[in-house]
């Protein structure tokens, strides 16, 4: 079990790479995240819920997407609860304090995959969420050592040199674990390190003097990888040349920003988030081509916050000056007229709120959520491209006018060969799809910058890039981490 002592310290790379590396060595492996807390997810062969991670992990060791890969899945949809997701299906919204007294009947869910995947494969790669030292989420934990110690497996403790104190870190993390949990740790792994290794060498041995636990290595920092993250928005752009200027609005339950990845390292697009400065103070929208709606986990919400922003009144001016929007699941639902959630499903109480009004749609929210891999054709101008995705979403939304289809998708009913998805306006000025990863191939993002008024190369798909990415992070890990030592301990645990 990889754990960290931060967020955003590297577990989710890290399991990845061991996932690439022990694959490549003829190994059954499989990736394993007790509990994740993410509104970044992927879509199983099953028709199930995962973290992203997880997905990009099975990517790693090349198996297909599984639900018992990320058993426990919430999704925040306010500050204080969160959508739970169990084996892939959502089950109810809960509150924090509410969660915590359900979190016996979650670890079982837990225990009940980790059960069937020790029955198939060689190595489970399980990694762990936050940080293992959060006091005051100690009793009953089931996404770190609560999990660690039911199941009995050794832990790598990982840290992030580049944020700065990285042996108080570590060592301030072992300190705060109980005697058992301070023993099954078997090492460290130091992560983003750039500079002269030698100078990093002195404070090594210091760190396995002062804790008797093993360095297993240090990873450098990989510039451009090009990976999905798990949660945290990656800003990281290298532009050569711009010909397309996209702004995506930053929403508070803003989900599936993995969305943009493929726009973010075109080097002839510049993406760039608008975040907010706060919630008094306006941050209008710049100018540019192009205006994308993210996909929300709290639809309602997150559309009464971009009017508060004045972003409503941003957009039609971006309109009016020949600009286009594309509207990307929930903010393809806030485009239509209407958007009610009679039962609650994203609200503490029944609510429904005016949309924007550019497409003739009404979305109700329902309580059976859409989950579903899709392929088809996007359509613009007399154009096409082959696309792919996944759609995951509440919204059952209907047209007042005859529809004018953005996708044809394929169908997965036999009688039928395809069916329409999405819209585009006669005006060709906005487009909406319910499809999450649209702008992933290449062919498609080149047809949708050719609408949006640019003429961008048409360079290989985020899914390659992020290949790529897999297979740069498994040989830094060959080369830095010592995987006969890290194998070498794992199996001398499970013999003792």
């Amino acid at each position: 079990m990889v754990q960290g002592t931060t967020s955003d310290a590297g577990k989710s790379t890290l399991v990845a790479a061991l996932c690439r590396v022990l694959v490549e060595q003829s190994f059954k492996v499989a990736p394993f995240k007790p509990q994740n807390m993410a509104l970044n997810s992927a879509v199983t062969a099953c028709g199930g819920e995962i973290g992203r991670a997880q997905a990009v992990q099975a990517k790693a060791a090349k198996v297909e997407c599984h639900t018992d890969f990320n058993p426990i899945l919430l999704k925040p949809n306010s500050d204080t609860g969160a959508q739970v997701i169990i084996h892939g299906k959502a089950i109810s919204a809960m509150e924090a304090k509410q969660y915590h007294d359900y979190k016996k009947v979650a670890m079982q869910a837990v225990l009940d995959s980790h059960q069937r995947l020790s029955e198939q494969y060689d190595y489970i790669v399980v990694e762990g969420a936050g940080s293992p030292a959060e006091i005051n989420l100690r009793e009953g934990d089931i996404a770190n050592m609560g999990f660690a110690e039911a199941v009995d497996c050794p832990v790598i403790i990982i840290a992030d040199i580049d944020k700065g104190g990285v042996f108080a870190h570590l060592v301030g993390t072992l300190a705060l674990l109980s005697p058992s949990e301070q023993n099954r740790v078997v090492g460290f792994v130091i992560n983003r390190f750039r500079g002269d290794i030698k100078l990093l060498e002195p404070g090594l041995d210091w760190l396995e003097q002062k804790t008797g636990k093993p360095v297993l290595g240090v990873l450098p920092y990989l510039h451009g990888l090009t990976i999905a993250a798990e949660d945290a928005v990656s800003t990281e752009q290298v532009i050569t040349k711009t010909k397309l200027k996209v702004i995506v609005p930053v929403l508070p339950r803003m989900s599936n920003h993995n969305d943009f990845d493929a726009m973010r390292v075109h080097p002839e697009i510049d993406l760039q988030f608008i975040y907010p400065k706060s919630e008094q103070e306006q941050t209008p929208l710049p100018a540019a081509d192009l205006i994308v709606l993210p996909g929300s986990k709290n639809v309602i919400s997150d559309l009464m916050f971009l009017r508060s922003q004045g972003w409503d009144k941003d957009i039609a001016k971006h309109l009016r000056y020949g600009g286009k929007v594309w509207g990307i699941c929930g903010g393809y639902q806030m485009l239509g007229q209407t958007i009610a959630d009679p039962l609650a499903i994203e609200s503490k109480a029944p609510e429904q709120a005016n949309g924007l009004g550019y497409i003739p749609m009404d979305t109700v929210l329902a309580a059976q959520k859409t989950l579903k891999n899709v392929s088809g054709t996007l359509c613009i101008d007399g154009q096409s491209a082959n696309v792919k995705g996944y759609e995951i979403h509440a919204g059952e939304s209907h047209f007042s006018l005859p529809q004018h289809a953005l996708v044809d998708l394929q169908n997965e009913n036999p009688s039928t060969s395809s069916t329409d998805q999405g819209w585009l306006s006669e005006d060709k000025q906005i487009a909406g799809s319910y499809t999450h990863g649209i702008f992933d191939q290449a062919a498609a993002l080149a047809l949708i910058a050719k609408w949006a008024g640019a003429t961008v190369t048409n360079d290989v798909g985020i899914d390659e890039q992020e290949e790529k990415a897999i297979a740069r992070l498994a040989k830094a890990s060959e080369q830095h981490l010592d995987i006969n030592k890290i194998k070498q301990i794992v199996n001398q645990w499970y013999t003792d």
